[in-house]
């Protein structure tokens, strides 16, 4: 694997101009964990989706590197044979666990 490309901002750059942003989206997240957790189902843990999130979750704390890179694909459909039918209109956003 090569050299990760260096960014061409100091920390203290990218911290003026990205953290709000990303405090937001921190922010977002946590509060649908929440209603994850007020959910009126036993199911939020069956859901693949949501088994997937917080796998992704964990891959942000981990202390690697690539994150982005390794979420993307633990969210990505890696199967290469096309469905009769789509099990619904849209994208689900991660793989169901067939695949």
């Amino acid at each position: 694997m090569s050299d990760p490309i260096p960014c061409p901002m100091t920390l203290e750059e990218m911290t003026d101009a990205y953290f709000l942003d990303h405090r937001a989206k921190m922010i977002d997240i946590a509060a649908f964990l929440d209603r994850l957790d007020r959910a009126q189902s036993d199911q939020t843990d069956d859901d693949f989706r949501i088994k997937a999130f917080r796998e992704c979750l964990q891959l942000l704390i981990d202390g690697r590197s690539d994150r982005a890179r390794r979420i993307l694909e633990k969210l990505s459909d890696h199967s290469t044979e096309p469905l009769d039918q789509a099990p619904m209109k849209g994208a689900m956003g991660a793989p169901p666990p067939s695949a």
